[in-house]
């Protein structure tokens, strides 16, 4: 699900760049570096120094498996009955401001068109390397294929490929990436796209109710929102803990709608000072909570930070899908959570501006988010 320095938030990092079509955004330059993908074709014993990352925790502390060491796991379609939508809610909002994550089944999307996606993006990164080149970042763009935001030439990178897109709305897709994509990828990822667009307003949708929220103030934020959808490509590696897939984060976005092709483990949360392994469900979407809803919810629910790792059998990949308000909107507490009982515990910024700071800034853990909360000593000198 990503900063300047690539160590921490990276996926929002790569979201936000949709909104870089406004002539009021540019980007930095990206440095071009290795296909790791290539790299692993080499069958290597030992990884590039690049790759080395002792700065990553090598050990997942997880006792055995058990209900308080897995994700929560939410019915969509129990949330629809009268019958059961009461509880199944509670259960969401326990689960969004304890966990912020849960696996979401009977969901309602066609299992044919994620068969379909997941076989795209297979064939995607099955291509020729220079085949993939077509769709290579260019300088000062984060779109298209590569990594994101390589700023030095000492930069550790990360053990993985990415292929990312702005998707919605339309008229800020790049026509030299996703109208030059084949036409059988470029129609499946428009109707993906869709698809999860749908999912994620009806989810926040069941938020706003769950945290006792004007359904209008989450609709207003988010509808006709951006939305870019990044997918991962970790392969296999001789050195498994001695890299990372993609870098501990929170998204700065709103909500993530991830994907785990082929159901194979890697992605970690951070949970009471552990990394927690998430193993993905048959035909299931793993929703996690960004810190755009963290700062909407006034601290209510929270962003986790998460990581990806990779492993010396199999290769994996991911499609992440991330939504955010629309570049019109702007961010804060929802006015109906705020109370002399509950004050708000984050300024208010527009998306625009949200989205400049961060680029400004180099991201660790939660800095920004935080940064951002009323008590930040660094926010109240900023806003002065």
């Amino acid at each position: 699900m990503l900063s300047l320095s690539l160590s921490l938030s990276l996926s929002f990092r790569v979201c936000g760049s949709m909104a870089m079509e406004s002539p009021n955004f540019s980007l930095g330059t990206s440095l071009q570096v290795p296909s790791v993908q290539e790299l692993a074709k080499e069958h290597m014993i030992t990884v590039p120094p690049r790759y080395v990352r002792p700065d990553q925790d090598p050990t997942i502390v997880v006792g055995p498996i058990t209900s308080l060491s897995e994700i929560p796991v939410i019915d969509m379609e129990k949330l629809l009955l009268r019958e059961s939508g009461a509880s199944e809610l509670d259960r969401l909002h326990s689960a969004c401001k304890h966990w912020g994550f849960f696996q979401l089944v009977n969901h309602g999307v066609s299992s044919t068109l994620i068969e379909k996606m997941e076989l795209e993006i297979q064939e995607f990164f099955k291509l020729p390397l220079e085949e993939k080149k077509k769709y290579c970042q260019t300088e000062g763009e984060v779109e298209g294929y590569g990594q994101a935001f390589i700023v030095s030439e000492n930069q550790k990178l990360d053990w993985g490929d990415m292929f990312f897109l702005t998707t919605l709305p339309p008229h800020l897709r790049k026509p030299h990436l996703f109208d030059e994509l084949p036409p059988s990828f470029r129609e499946t990822l428009g109707a993906y796209a869709m698809e999860l667009q749908k999912l994620a307003m009806a989810i926040l949708g069941f938020m706003a109710r769950a945290l006792g929220m004007k359904a209008e103030e989450m609709k207003e934020l988010f509808e006709e929102g951006l939305q870019s959808i990044r997918t991962n490509y970790y392969p296999t590696c001789p050195q498994p803990e001695s890299v990372i897939g993609l870098s501990p984060h929170s998204d700065a976005s709103g909500l993530t709608i991830l994907r785990q092709v082929s159901e194979i483990e890697g992605l970690q949360i951070k949970k009471d000072g552990m990394w927690i392994p998430v193993k993905p469900l048959p035909n299931s979407f793993t929703i996690n909570i960004g810190d755009v809803l963290e700062i909407v919810s006034n601290g209510v629910y929270r962003s986790i930070e998460h990581r990806a790792t990779v492993n010396s059998m199999h290769e994996r990949l991911s499609i992440a899908a991330f939504h955010n308000p629309k570049l019109t909107g702007e961010i804060g507490p929802a006015p109906s959570l705020i109370s002399p009982q509950t004050p708000p515990q984050f300024r208010r910024v527009s998306v625009e501006k949200y989205l400049k700071e961060l680029f400004t800034r180099k991201l660790e853990g939660k800095a920004y988010v935080d940064y951002l909360r009323i008590d930040s000593g660094e926010g109240n000198a900023r806003t002065k």
